[in-house]
């Protein structure tokens, strides 16, 4: 089990002090990184060319994320150096001029400004561009001097009362750089979508060598993530990968975190295995700040220390609405020391909780509200049962919903309640494929189907995988909700109607050399008003 924490008062004490250290850079990094006019002030503050001369700057590529009617994040990091300590960046602060366009070739610029990208912040920048049409597809871009970036391509999200004939999306997670090739990140940013969801683990925080990649067995790829700078490091070498850079060029993302952003399993602040909380505290901070640092995220969303607030609501109209949870900040401690165990009394206790109290009156709230056809909940886990154990006996994982089965039956349970309409979980962190019912009771195949979930397999995590193993043999033989299975690497491609949801499972023939083909291995549909797989 996990070692005791040290009590409420200490770890108040602990997040005192990171508000005290942390809040005075944190309002000097917004104030500098909010959105300005193109105007002579700006300018007449640019930073000295002799800083700018160490090679290209936009080494990580650009990113969108979190799309409103009328606004979306645009985001670059400034890495002459990517792998060095401040991204090889003298530790000033560098003015950014930044452009959103209708058109690819910039003809048609409709937005600009400056930013500020400043060395506390890794020289990332987040700019929160407002007054764009709802619906629209643009084109963005940074320069420094005369370095311009990649190009991205993101979209608004429609106004609140229009009704979308359709949209598309894709979901993904789990990219262990160390396993595999980023073939399905190619894939995705070749297919069109609106908008895509990573559902966590976009680093690993451990060190390994699978002789995979080139320079996998270097310091950068072999050492554990404890301190700011190394997690910083961790997330530039993911990002130099260009398969990731071109996924995130060609849609705006929604993302939020899992476990291994911070370290294995951790809970609240429970660290996996165990250990000092509030040391792990620090290493969470550190976790946070960095993830924050290099996602396309709000500037109110930055971190105070170990504590960030992740779950928010996007819409897409009356088409679709998008419930986004963490559920890790949260949670209560893994019952049993974690693992595949049978249901038990820490399990089955209504106390403890995945979400946290107040996030799930937030979600069921939201979902009660709703005016949406489909209602999304996008998270990090299988909220389906997990049936693991063949036979008579029963083992669950103790870390995804089943570990937290009265959370799982308010949700649900609350769903149902409040008839909520056409409601879809998505989920990741298994590493394989699984679509299935969601049920009003688990251990009553002819209880009320509620809604559908489907779990996409992960990114690279896992190496090549197979079409099925002995666990998802398993899982199929003793769980009669769940229609699909796949241990094959890559993503799920979504198309949303007013009539039915659609989910092509598209897997890679492998991830552990170059060259991967991708294909489609199910399409799994849901129809409006019929809850649960209907067809494929």
């Amino acid at each position: 089990m996990h070692e005791k924490t040290p009590g409420p008062a200490a770890l108040a004490a602990t997040r005192r002090r990171f508000v005290t250290v942390t809040g005075a850079a944190a309002a000097l990094a917004m104030t500098g990184a909010l959105t300005r006019g193109d105007d002579a002030t700006a300018a007449a503050r640019a930073t000295p060319a002799s800083r700018l001369d160490r090679g290209p700057l936009f080494t990580l590529g650009v990113a969108s994320g979190d799309p409103l009617p009328d606004a979306v994040v645009i985001w670059t990091r400034l890495a002459p150096e990517p792998l060095a300590p401040f991204g090889g960046m003298d530790r000033g602060p560098v003015e950014v001029r930044w452009e959103v366009s209708e058109t690819e070739s910039f003809a048609r610029i409709v937005r600009r400004g400056t930013a500020t990208a400043r060395p506390e912040y890794a020289h990332t920048v987040h700019v929160d561009v407002r007054g764009l049409r709802p619906w629209r597809r643009y084109f963005y871009r940074f320069r420094v001097g005369g370095q311009l970036s990649p190009v991205g391509r993101t979209r608004t999200a429609p106004a609140p009362g229009d009704r979308l004939s359709s949209m598309t999306l894709a979901f993904a997670s789990c990219q262990a750089w160390f396993e595999g090739f980023y073939t399905a990140h190619a894939d995705l940013a070749r297919r069109d979508h609106d908008v895509v969801l990573f559902l966590g683990d976009y680093i690993y925080e451990f060190g390994a060598d699978k002789g995979i990649r080139p320079g996998s067995g270097d310091l950068h790829a072999m050492r554990q993530t404890v301190t700011l700078d190394e997690y910083r490091e961790r997330y530039a070498l993911y990002k130099l990968d260009p398969d990731l850079q071109a996924a995130h060029a060609s849609a705006p993302w929604i993302v939020t975190m899992d476990d291994h952003e911070v370290v294995d399993n951790w809970a609240d602040e429970f660290p996996h295995p165990g250990g000092p909380a509030d040391q792990f505290l620090v290493r969470r901070a550190n976790g946070f700040r960095a993830y924050w640092e290099h996602m396309p995220l709000r500037l109110d969303q930055a971190p105070t220390g170990p504590d960030m607030r992740l779950h928010r609501r996007l819409r897409y109209g009356t088409l679709a609405e998008f419930s986004v949870l963490d559920t890790r900040q949260y949670r209560s401690d893994q019952a049993m020391g974690d693992g595949i165990k049978p249901p038990n009394p820490g399990s089955l206790d209504p106390a403890r909780t995945l979400t946290g109290d107040e996030q799930e009156r937030w979600l069921l709230d939201g979902l009660a509200t709703s005016r949406a056809r489909w209602n999304v909940i996008g998270q990090q886990n299988a909220m389906a049962r997990l049936e693991m154990v063949p036979g008579p006996e029963q083992g669950v994982p103790m870390d995804t919903w089943d570990g937290y089965a009265a959370s799982r039956d308010r949700v649900i349970g609350g769903a149902h309640e409040r008839g909520v309409r056409n409601l879809i979980s998505l989920g990741g962190d298994l590493h394989r494929s699984v679509a299935s019912d969601l049920k009003l009771d688990f251990d009553d195949p002819g209880s009320a189907t509620v809604g559908t979930e489907f779990v996409g397999t992960s990114i690279s995590s896992g190496m090549d995988g197979m079409d099925h193993d002995e666990d998802g043999l398993t899982l199929l033989a003793e769980n009669p909700h769940i229609h699909y299975h796949n241990v094959q690497r890559g993503y799920v491609s979504c198309r949303i109607t007013p009539d039915e949801w659609t989910s092509d499972y598209r897997v890679a023939d492998r991830v552990t050399t170059p060259g991967g083909r991708m294909s489609t291995r199910a399409r799994l549909v849901v129809e409006d008003g019929r809850p649960g797989i209907q067809r494929a």
